[in-house]
């Protein structure tokens, strides 16, 4: 099971940038594959999650991410629009398996997790 992230870079404020997250090792319909972030001295937070009814955002990422999955391509994406400085951070997808009650795989818990990528980086400049 590998998770590669890419698509990060520097950006200006109320820039784009779109992650992605390639799965190999296992399909992405079979996991809960959702994205996190951290920031220097600070602790990894989930970002957004995607479930078979719904997606759920961190309030600092509402209105501005999109999370999203292709599964021909194994592939999971964020969508981040009018980028922020407060979004520097090494952005991380990871995954876990799902179970039959997953409907949402709203997991928020670092620790819920078996697996994750090496990050990406995103900088954002004021």
């Amino acid at each position: 099971v590998q998770l590669v992230e890419s698509g990060g870079g520097s950006v200006q404020a109320g820039g784009s940038l779109r992650l992605s997250c390639i799965a190999s090792g296992f399909t992405l319909p079979n996991y809960c594959v959702n994205w996190f972030r951290q920031a220097p001295g600070k602790e990894r937070e989930v970002v957004a999650t995607l479930g078979n009814r719904y997606t759920r955002y961190a309030n600092t990422a509402k209105g501005r991410f999109t999370i999203s999955q292709d599964n021909a391509k194994n592939t999971l994406y964020l969508q981040m629009n009018s980028l922020k400085p407060e979004d520097t951070a090494m952005y991380y997808c990871a995954a876990r398996r799902r179970m039959s009650y997953d409907y949402d795989c709203y997991y928020t818990n670092v620790g819920a997790y078996t697996y994750w990528g090496q990050g990406t980086q995103v900088t954002v400049s004021s």
